[in-house]
């Protein structure tokens, strides 16, 4: 996931900006897996469901259907749906706070700015539960407007 220095990840429904690089690094970690994701954060994709990966998607809704993603009601139910031993839960913020106490490694790319605008969080995380084991500093260019960090924390003990 993609955070602002506050942990902010989204605003009014969309991301926080455009980095093209975090897109490329998105779609090389997730390619090939099952990705888990809410029903908004489905919806906001333009091109859907993200091709090379199993899509699942969780809902309330018992009718909602969409071609070519398994559907879930809950997080235990998507991830016993994954067809792939790695399973990456990539949103929104309800989805974050239901998976995290299950989750044993993070992929972050750090975004060094904030937006006086963003709406949703990231939930807070115990830093004393997660050891940094790589981290990848970028500067901003001509296609990527923001400093990041592509970060791997894993879980302590797992």
């Amino acid at each position: 996931m993609a955070v602002a220095s506050d942990w902010a990840i989204g605003r009014q429904g969309d991301l926080l900006c455009h980095l093209p690089a975090d897109m490329k690094h998105f779609k090389e970690v997730t390619m090939g897996h099952s990705i888990v994701m809410g029903r908004k954060t489905f919806e906001s994709f333009p091109r859907r469901p993200l091709p090379g990966r199993q899509n699942i998607v969780i809902t309330r809704n018992a009718d909602w259907q969409y071609p070519g993603v398994t559907v879930a009601h809950s997080v235990a139910e998507a991830i016993n749906a994954a067809q792939t031993e790695t399973v990456f839960i990539i949103g929104g913020a309800q989805v974050y706070e239901q998976a995290l106490p299950l989750v044993e490694v993070l992929h972050l790319t750090q975004i060094h700015a904030r937006w006086a605008s963003a709406d949703v969080f990231f939930p807070a995380l115990d830093m004393s539960e997660w050891q940094e084991v790589s981290r990848e500093h970028h500067e901003s260019d001509h296609k990527n407007a923001y400093e990041f960090d592509f970060i791997t924390l894993k879980r302590r003990n797992s």
